[in-house]
């Protein structure tokens, strides 16, 4: 116990003559020693001896450190101790002080070793030259804080701290409730799909060149204008005073994009982006889709509100084209949620439309629960009750009235069709993908004229009846879909029929296709199946469900292509 003490008073007695910070760790911590000033200079070029603290407790032996600089009060320093070392250790009886580098880098590994075990939802990246380490599920990174014994990677540490508190905030909860409540599995990060260019002339491939310089990322509306160019290349070789007009139009005239807050039931904030394209106004005023969908971007916006530009220009009406949405996803959501988010994505668009400039219609998660809110808040915003859909007798969220028009339109228009080649719709068997709107109305118009349809389809696969779907069978349909249901409910009714989990219709014999569900459905892949299948008409009733690739092989098999541009020509406008 004496020896103890005594090594106790001689350590005092050191640091009241160096002044030196003494700092007490765990053996195998690593140790940064600050010297304040005034310290001896030779204090930094010292070894460290380790002396035993002469009290060893339970759980682990502690060490204390002094610089040995030769002689304490004019007496020599006598040897101290060894510590107890970990088992296979080897120590030549002093601790040298590493070079700050070599510390530097010893932390820096020990770190990330650390971080790497604990925080699974953690990465590390750069951020404005400075790298930070952020949450992966939300994208935010830990606060900046000043530095402490450990430098640099010490300022990791505490932005780790402050991402620990962060995880417990409204953001981070809601973006992995979010996550987790989705109910497709977790997709890879993206990769830039490369852009597929078709060989073309030098005049109209200066178009798309000029197109692909200015929205090297925007793969949908680049798709879009490259088969208008690809359609028109023939006239722009005769006429090249065409290509200064259809470069102005390939530009929209205004693109808008904002924040959409919303509150959850509950009282939760969540905060989406919206969307609202103007393209043209030539002809009059815009005319457009709105779109709920997680896929929902500036691109998706921009090539709907072409494509919208075009069929309404070949319509008796004289319409501009547009088209909008968010990124929000209804699906899961209660009536009040929707409601306020509709709500409050009308508090940032109703300045921009009206019955001279632009008038909304349905899409994708948007039916006429959703244009009823979205009219509530407009006229409540505006002030005043007008129509300004399809005429003076048909209010703003008019298109509810005759919602079976875009079905039976392209139904008609593949009567015409099969007329000019001398054959009919009866008799023929069908196949329908998607199971929305368009494609329920679209199977509710094959019936009277005898056809045979035999599948539909959601984002988990297709429904397939052999028989084919009667009258009976669609009000079946129509029932689980107004539930929000899953389309295997169909097979509790009809045993006979089959529900294929993760897949397309397209491998099913068919005479007709009708692509109702997205964009781009259809791939390679895809137009292979069909051709196989025997399929010798498709009816494009989607924007653009076709790639450039699979158009191209649908057309060399002889499959005769209706293009939407021409099948929907119109839309709601069809009387």
């Amino acid at each position: 116990m004496n020896s103890a003490m005594d090594e106790i008073n001689l350590l005092r007695q050191a640091q009241r003559q160096h002044q030196h910070h003494l700092m007490v760790r765990g053996m195998g911590e690593e140790i940064d020693l600050e010297i304040g000033p005034g310290d001896d200079p030779s204090f930094s070029g010292a070894d460290l001896v380790a002396v035993a603290s002469g009290h060893h407790d339970t759980d682990e032996h502690k060490s204390l450190l002094i610089p040995c600089s030769g002689a304490v009060d004019g007496h020599a320093q006598p040897p101290a101790p060894q510590p107890q070392l970990a088992h296979g250790e080897e120590h030549d009886g002093k601790l040298r002080r590493p070079s700050a580098h070599t510390k530097k880098k010893k932390v820096v590994k020990k770190w990330r070793e650390e971080w790497a075990d604990t925080y699974k939802w953690a990465y590390v990246a750069v951020h404005d030259n400075t790298t930070r380490i952020f949450c992966s599920v939300c994208k935010e990174y830990g606060r900046k804080h000043r530095r402490n014994p450990y430098g640099n990677e010490g300022s990791r540490n505490m932005q780790m701290s402050a991402l620990e508190e962060h995880n417990n905030s409204l953001l981070h909860k809601e973006a992995l409730r979010l996550q987790m409540a989705s109910k497709e599995k977790l997709q890879p990060p993206e990769i830039e799909r490369p852009v597929y260019v078709k060989a073309l002339s030098k005049t109209a491939a200066s178009i798309l060149e000029s197109v692909l310089r200015r929205d090297p990322h925007e793969a949908e509306f680049i798709q879009s204008i490259q088969e208008v160019v690809h359609s028109l290349e023939p006239v722009l070789v005769k006429n090249t005073q065409y290509v200064q007009i259809l470069e102005r139009l390939l530009e929209p005239e205004r693109c808008f994009i904002f924040r959409v807050p919303w509150i959850d039931d509950r009282g939760e904030a969540h905060v989406n982006r919206g969307f609202r394209v103007q393209f043209s106004q030539a002809l009059g005023p815009c005319r457009g889709g709105l779109r709920f969908h997680p896929s929902m971007s500036l691109s998706v916006a921009k090539f709907l509100a072409f494509e919208h530009t075009l069929k309404n220009s070949l319509s008796l009406y004289k319409l501009g084209g547009a088209a909008g949405g968010s990124d929000f996803d209804p699906k899961g959501k209660s009536d009040n949620e929707i409601m306020r988010f509709c709500q409050s994505f009308m508090d940032e668009l109703y300045r921009y439309l009206g019955p001279d400039q632009d008038f909304p219609a349905e899409d994708i998660g948007v039916g006429p629960r959703e244009m009823g809110y979205l009219f509530g808040q407009y006229r409540r915003l505006s002030g005043h009750f007008q129509g300004n859909f399809t005429g003076p007798k048909i209010f703003w969220s008019g298109s509810s009235f005759r919602t079976e028009a875009t079905g039976y339109g392209l139904v008609f228009f593949a009567r015409l069709l099969l007329a000019e080649m001398n054959k009919e719709l009866k008799g023929l068997r069908c196949v329908i993908s998607g199971s929305g709107k368009i494609a329920m109305h679209v199977l509710e118009k094959l019936l009277p004229c005898g056809a045979i349809p035999v599948t539909v389809s959601d984002s988990q696969g297709y429904l397939l009846d052999e028989d084919g779907f009667d009258y009976m069978k669609y009000s079946l349909l129509r029932d689980i879909k107004a539930q929000q249901k899953n389309l295997k409910e169909y097979l509790k009714s009809y045993p006979h029929a089959k529900y294929m989990d993760d897949a397309k219709p397209w491998s099913e014999q068919c005479d007709v296709a009708f692509p109702c569900a997205s964009h781009n459905e259809i791939d390679q892949g895809d137009a292979v199946a069909i051709i196989k299948s025997g399929c010798r008409v498709l009816i494009e009733c989607s924007n653009m469900p076709c790639t450039v690739q699979a158009v191209d092989i649908l057309r060399k098999a002889k499959v005769l292509v209706a293009p939407a541009k021409a099948t929907a020509a119109g839309s709601a406008w069809r009387t």
